[in-house]
C-alpha cells in the first residue's frame, strides 16, 4: 500500500529552524521520480494553503511569505521530500501536509508550532 509519512515537526522558538520530511512509502521510483510533490499547511481556522512544490525536473515554487525561509528538496533514492524551514514565524504555525500529485495523495500531516 502506498502512502506519505511526515515527520519532524515540533516545537520551535521564533527564529528556530525545523526539518520536515514526506517519505513515500511503497511508492515505485517510476512514479516518484516525475511526480511534482508538495507541501501544504493549514492553521486554525484557516483554508490548507501550499508552502512549497517540487516537480521532477527539480524545478520549485514557493509560497511569497516562506520565500528565502524555506527550502524544498526531493531524494529520489530515499523516496523522500524534505522541507527545511529557517527564521521561523508565529504565523508559520499549522499542520503541514504533504501531497503527491499523480497519485492525489495525501499524508496524515505533521504538527509546526513556534512560539514568540
Amino acid at each position: 500500500q502506498v502512502r506519505l509519512v511526515e515527520s519532524g515537526g515540533g516545537l520551535v522558538q521564533a527564529g528556530g529552524s525545523l526539518r520536515l520530511s514526506c517519505k513515500a512509502s511503497g511508492m515505485i521510483l517510476s512514479v516518484f521520480s516525475p511526480d511534482t510533490i508538495g507541501w501544504y499547511r493549514q492553521a486554525p481556522g484557516k483554508d490548507r494553503e501550499l508552502v512549497a512544490t517540487i516537480t521532477g525536473r527539480s524545478t520549485t515554487n514557493y509560497h511569497d511569505s516562506v520565500k528565502g525561509r524555506f527550502t524544498i528538496s526531493k531524494d529520489n533514492t530515499r523516496r523522500t521530500v524534505n522541507l527545511q524551514m529557517n527564521s521561523m514565524k508565529p504565523e508559520d504555525t499549522a499542520v503541514y501536509y504533504c501531497y503527491a500529485t499523480t497519485s492525489q495523495l495525501w499524508g496524515q500531516g505533521t504538527q509546526v508550532t513556534v512560539s514568540p
